[in-house]
């Protein structure tokens, strides 16, 4: 398990990913080529990913995020120290707050 400020990343078991996310096509990259797990809405920097791979994006606010590193990568941010994670499956979780009445993802 790894944690970047409000990003928290979990190993997945090959096995456990869902078939149709296996095939589905993967997020667009950012300009820089690195695929953004989650955007400072403020200060624009990002935590993001370098490295081949795919992020696939499950419908929905809350729905999760898949992350195949087939040769492993590293989460990068601005404000933050780099994290190297080994080859594998991720599962991408946001942080998020309890409002009365909602709940909403934390704004970085």
């Amino acid at each position: 398990m790894y944690r970047q400020g409000d990003v928290l990343i979990v190993s997945v078991a090959e096995d456990a990913v869902p078939p149709h996310v296996t095939d589905a096509p993967g997020e667009p990259r950012d300009a820089r080529g690195r695929m953004v797990l989650a955007l400072g809405e403020v200060t624009g920097h990002a935590h993001a990913v370098t490295g081949p791979g795919r992020l696939v994006r499950e419908p929905g606010p809350f729905g999760p995020m898949l992350l195949h590193l087939p040769e492993g990568g590293r989460v990068v941010h601005e404000e933050h120290s780099a994290i190297p994670l080994p080859k594998g499956w991720y599962r991408v979780v946001r942080q998020r707050e309890y409002l009365p009445g909602a709940v909403r993802i934390v704004a970085d």
